[in-house]
């Protein structure tokens, strides 16, 4: 493996454990201690997307989510041949973030779940209505769709030098508000994993270590395929909406800086 990609590798690796570290932990704390609420989860799963961020951004760009590294293939040249690779890392990355926090946390789900069940299966993967509100499987692929097309929406804007990109180093802190808002806007039907590898690693990771529901909702259905799919779609979708309804009516580069000289002069 040359020694670039095993670096970005790496790096989408430990930025994905980072981000699931903090995600998959406070809902532990939620759930099983009953510390905290929804917006402790909300804010800590946003703080981990920055702090993932900040540690891969310079290697990897700072995917943590197969859904956009699949999106920047498609819309901003990004080689499919590393969309397989980068997805795994995410996912091995989600997988042993989970494991840890399953280990930490041993005692304490014990406590609040000997059975290990659904009633603390939420801390590591997404459940429809997150296992309280009748939301349907179809409902839970719909809201995957939109949240995820929000998040890659914005994530082109924010990555467009073209368009009003944050500066000094700020794009992983405005990105992790991005994840915060969708927490607090759209987190009922479906938890909001909007990326794969943040819901099937820790799935796995729950199933191996006790949980043998992990892959079913609470209807009994088969499940873990909705935060596969959805994000997926939402992901394209999302981009795809700022390819052709935002990007092809931005000033280039060069009327950009006609417009900054000019500027200058008067």
């Amino acid at each position: 493996m040359p020694r670039q990609l095993l670096g970005e590798l790496l790096a989408e690796f430990v930025g994905t454990m980072i981000l699931i570290l903090f995600g998959v932990g406070v809902v532990a704390q939620v759930v099983a201690a009953g510390l905290g609420g929804h917006d402790s989860i909300a804010w800590a799963w946003g703080l981990g997307v920055t702090l993932g961020v900040y540690v891969a951004a310079r290697l990897s760009g700072a995917h943590l989510n197969p859904a956009v590294t699949v999106a920047l293939a498609a819309f901003r040249g990004f080689s499919w041949a590393k969309v397989a690779p980068y997805t795994l890392a995410q996912t091995a990355g989600a997988f042993t973030a989970a494991l840890l926090v399953r280990w930490n946390y041993t005692e304490v789900l014990a406590k609040a779940d000997p059975g290990h069940t659904l009633k603390t299966q939420g801390v590591f993967s997404t459940l429809p209505g997150n296992g309280t509100f009748p939301v349907s499987q179809w409902g839970a692929l719909r809201d995957q769709i939109i949240g995820t097309a929000i998040l890659l929406l914005v994530i082109m804007a924010l990555t467009d030098v073209l368009n009003t990109a944050p500066k000094a180093n700020m794009g992983a802190f405005i990105t992790g508000l991005l994840v915060v808002a969708i927490g607090l806007a759209f987190g009922t039907d479906a938890g909001y994993a909007i990326n794969p590898a943040r819901d099937f690693g820790p799935r796995l990771a729950s199933f191996i270590t006790g949980y043998g529901g992990a892959w079913r909702d609470q209807y009994g259905d088969l499940y873990f395929w909705v935060p596969i799919v959805g994000p997926l779609i939402g992901g394209l979708l999302g981009a795809g909406l700022y390819r052709f309804l935002i990007a092809p009516f931005l000033p280039s580069q060069e009327l950009q800086a006609g417009r900054v000289l000019a500027d200058e002069e008067a």
